[in-house]
């Protein structure tokens, strides 16, 4: 295959087996040391990650860019290997826009379904959500240390259905890569792109080079700042009665606990990142 077929290949976003090893390995050792220089990163608890099928749950951030997941893949590949190496459940409409499609999809992003975590559960494999989606990937930068779920809780049902663990995965300082002024969730409802697209904000933001912008910011010049991850405990669902998945009492107590625990840490690694 030559490189414009390579650039402009459409995959199928339901299959298991697009994952390209070769293609995970030699980014990875490409980018890992530039992303650890320029960010200052750091990621920590990697040793919490048990072996097996899971579900990692992580705060998104940096609009399209999530720097911070390329961060903790590369952490993951370099310390663990490509079994713990997260899949990631990818919005159909962003794994689908022009150059993200041939990027993400050969790196193991499926389209965003419970049907396609449960299947990659049964190979064994991880697979990484951000529940909050582009709520709280494009999240006002004064509530950059607010975790914004939004009331979604189907991440629990799909870690209940799967009897996988959850990993909480939480990041600080990836939502300074740029600035957001306002999600602007008026103007997507005006425009209808709730319906349209399912997005729920279209927010005004500022990067470089792009300066101010309305909308998703297209792939920017990220600021420089220091980004912590850290990969929380395990948490491990044991319901007392089979229909738990349907028991929305019990399915928000279990999101409360794990969003509870994500917010603690996030409030710590904002604290410790801005100093005393």
């Amino acid at each position: 295959m030559n490189l414009f077929e390579l650039a402009f290949r459409k995959y199928d976003l339901d299959s298991m087996d697009n994952r390209d090893p070769d293609l995970v390995e030699g980014l990875f050792r490409l980018i890992n040391k530039p992303l650890q220089t320029y960010f200052k990163s750091e990621v920590r608890g990697l040793d919490r990650i048990p072996p097996g099928a899971g579900l990692y749950v992580g705060n998104h951030n940096g609009g399209l860019l999530s720097a911070d997941s390329f961060i903790f893949g590369g952490a993951v590949f370099g310390r663990l290997g490509l079994d713990d190496t997260p899949y990631g459940l990818a919005h159909e409409v962003a794994v689908s826009l022009p150059v993200l499609h041939q990027l993400l999809v050969p790196l193991g992003a499926v389209r965003a379904s419970h049907r396609n975590a449960h299947r990659l559960f049964k190979r064994g494999r991880k697979v990484l959500v951000y529940p909050g989606g582009d709520l709280e990937a494009m999240r006002p930068s004064r509530h950059r240390d607010r975790l914004v779920f939004g009331g979604r809780t189907g991440y629990v049902r799909l870690a209940l259905r799967g009897g996988v663990p959850i990993i909480p995965v939480v990041a600080s300082g990836a939502h300074d890569t740029f600035y957001i002024f306002d999600d602007m969730r008026w103007l997507a409802t005006l425009m209808g792109l709730d319906r349209m697209l399912r997005v729920g904000v279209w927010p005004l933001t500022f990067s470089i080079p792009w300066g101010m912008t309305i909308g998703p910011a297209p792939p920017y010049i990220p600021f420089p700042t220091r980004i912590v991850i850290e990969v929380l405990e395990p948490i491990r669902f044991r319901p007392r009665h089979t229909d738990a998945v349907d028991d929305d009492d019990y399915v928000a107590r279990c999101a409360a606990r794990v969003e509870t625990a994500m917010q603690r840490a996030l409030n710590r690694l904002a604290k410790e990142r801005s100093g005393p």
